[in-house]
């Protein structure tokens, strides 16, 4: 049976190989896309997501969430890594469908209600529009079947300041409350995305098989493999955002940890994901009475490439 999912996103070039990659697995049923800021304003990833929908052919709801971070002043978007289109200025063609007039956080009460204990949360983007629902409707985290997240480190450094990544520096405020929710979240970061390497060989098969997908995923992520050349000196892109469709499909690709995540939400350090081990005690309360967060720490790379070639192909 297919496993029910809803992708919070913000498109971004990462997130549109995730939803492709989503949309195309038999193994996942995609509910709806909701929409944040991150990579692109709100009202830029609602177009986008409704582009990728277009593209993959799939009849699913878009809903349009927050604008804004819960309490901290918005960082500027990310064009230097997604374009000014979040598609690397390809400049593709308008989508044809609007979104829903129900706000995203609403849209995922709704959807998780009317199945309870059977959907999935894959979070691509910041946190605003599922710690929204939870301030909304607390009840929801007893009926979500795990929140999959894309966002924080372990002990990798980060990629916005040393010690904190993108998603989460974008909401700390946000990202704290889903992190002490009542669910099961897992945790996606770049202790493990940092592990693997998508090269454009992979895309350019892709897209002689598919040429649908493959031109504009080649098109695309020509960007985003030049900014990743630019500042690291790689050959290819880390492979974010699909990583948590390949979790969510292929549990056993990846190797955890367990332990309590709290998001500092201020100073030096701020967007940091500061794990603390099960079963390890400090003198600092802040991680007491905290759900225990699954945190990928190991990663089977050819299997997960593997994974994602054969599906969109």
């Amino acid at each position: 049976m297919s496993r029910k999912v809803i992708i919070d996103t913000d498109p971004g070039i990462d997130d549109a190989m995730a939803i492709l990659f989503a949309f195309e697995t038999e193994q996942l049923d995609v509910l709806g896309l909701t929409t944040t800021f991150g990579n692109v304003s709100v009202d830029l990833a609602t177009h986008n997501a409704l582009i990728l929908a277009e593209l993959a052919g799939a009849d699913v709801p878009v809903a349009k969430g927050v604008s804004a971070p819960l309490e901290i002043t918005p960082r500027p978007h990310a064009d230097f890594v997604h374009g000014r289109d979040g598609f690397g200025n390809i400049n593709w063609p308008a989508p044809k469908g609007k979104a829903l007039d129900v706000s995203a956080a609403q849209f995922i009460i709704d959807t998780v209600k009317a199945h309870p204990g059977e959907v999935t949360l894959i979070a691509l983007g910041p946190l605003g529009n599922l710690a929204t629902a939870l301030e909304m409707a607390p009840e929801i985290a007893n009926l979500v079947d795990e929140v999959i997240l894309m966002g924080g480190t372990a002990i990798e450094y980060g990629n916005v300041s040393p010690v904190a990544e993108a998603n989460i520096i974008n909401d700390p405020h946000a990202a704290d409350k889903v992190f002490t929710a009542n669910w099961q979240v897992t945790m996606i970061g770049l202790d493990v995305t940092h592990q693997v390497l998508l090269e454009i060989d992979l895309l350019e098969r892709i897209k002689a098989s598919r040429p649908k997908y493959g031109d504009f995923l080649c098109q695309a992520a020509k960007y985003y493999i030049k900014f990743y050349k630019d500042r690291l000196d790689v050959d290819g892109c880390f492979f974010h955002d699909a990583s948590t469709i390949a979790y969510a499909m292929e549990p056993d690709i990846f190797g955890i940890e367990l332990g309590a995540i709290r998001v500092a939400c201020e100073g030096l350090a701020i967007g940091q994901t500061i794990f603390a081990p099960e079963g390890m005690t400090f003198s600092e309360p802040h991680w007491d009475c905290v759900p225990i967060t699954q945190v990928c720490m190991e990663v089977d790379s050819k299997r997960m490439l593997n994974l994602f070639e054969e599906t969109l192909s």
